[in-house]
């Protein structure tokens, strides 16, 4: 028999809810069929969810929904009565309400302005917070990801709920996204990239999370403040024009992510991160 005073076994089985919910996300939510997954009870099961995430089944869809809308707000040409269908909306007045709430910006203004990155008056000149830093070598507990990169949130909700059940979540911990590939060059659904936070050398690391060392060295950092749907933006300008003038050569590591403030707690017009390029 299973031993639920072990904060894991619960964990574990809310964790197939979430991962349920990543792969079904267009589908009506079901309540009596998560409690199937969960194995737990139908009275219960979304109790301990809430107390273990943070937020109800019902707003990690709607979170993860309009996340997805935002993506495709800033990087297609999708209409957006499609994409409003597409997230759960049943008029495009109601996602632009929702919308508006949770990105500061209904969804039209969102893809013309395209963030801090976006496209601005001729002659008006544009500031970019970039700076050329010597980063130190981290050591990191990952969960791997294979897929869109947009879609690397599911990786952190593994994350997560693997530190939380083994008590390993500590306040010093960086958040960090590693990209091991070029999405110009390798098909969405093959792209790998990792969910991590650094992890001090006696950390225990243990299956299904990983070991990632970033050696550290020179960096360009980018600061990007805004939504990560519209980060692609962000590392065209780096890629597309800082690099090419620089006079500096990428080193052969993959670029990576550090997340400077948290997405459950700070709104999408605030979020600030850090775009690592290692360089010779």
């Amino acid at each position: 028999m299973e031993n639920f005073n072990d904060r894991s076994a619960y964990a574990e089985r809310l964790a197939r809810v979430m991962a349920y919910i990543h792969d079904h996300l267009d589908e009506e939510l079901d309540f009596a069929r998560l409690a199937e997954v969960a194995c737990l009870s139908p009275y219960h099961w979304h109790r301990i969810y809430l107390a273990l995430y943070g937020e109800s089944a019902a707003a990690t869809v709607r979170r993860l929904r309009l996340h997805r809308a935002a993506g495709d707000l800033a990087n297609c040409a999708t209409p957006i009565a499609e994409i409003a269908t597409r997230a759960g909306y049943d008029s495009v007045a109601a996602f632009n309400r929702a919308f508006k709430a949770v990105y500061g910006a209904p969804p039209a203004q969102f893809r013309r302005e395209g963030g801090p990155f976006g496209a601005r008056p001729a002659g008006e000149e544009t500031m970019h917070d970039l700076k050329i830093l010597e980063t130190p070598r981290r050591r990191l507990a990952v969960a791997p990801h294979i897929g869109p990169y947009i879609e690397i949130g599911r990786a952190f909700d593994a994350l997560y709920g693997v530190l939380g059940a083994r008590n390993l979540i500590r306040p010093t911990q960086e958040m960090i996204a590693v990209y091991c590939d070029d999405p110009s060059a390798v098909a969405p659904a093959a792209l790998r990239s990792a969910a991590g936070v650094s992890v001090d050398s006696d950390f225990p690391i243990a299956p299904p999370l990983e070991e990632f060392i970033i050696a550290g060295g020179p960096c360009a950092v980018l600061r990007h403040t805004g939504p990560y749907a519209q980060l692609k933006s962000a590392y065209d300008w780096l890629f597309g024009v800082w690099l090419p003038s620089s006079g500096r050569v990428p080193a052969d590591q993959p670029v990576y992510e550090v997340y400077i403030n948290n997405p459950q707690t700070a709104a999408q017009a605030d979020l600030v991160t850090d775009i690592h390029l290692p360089l010779r």
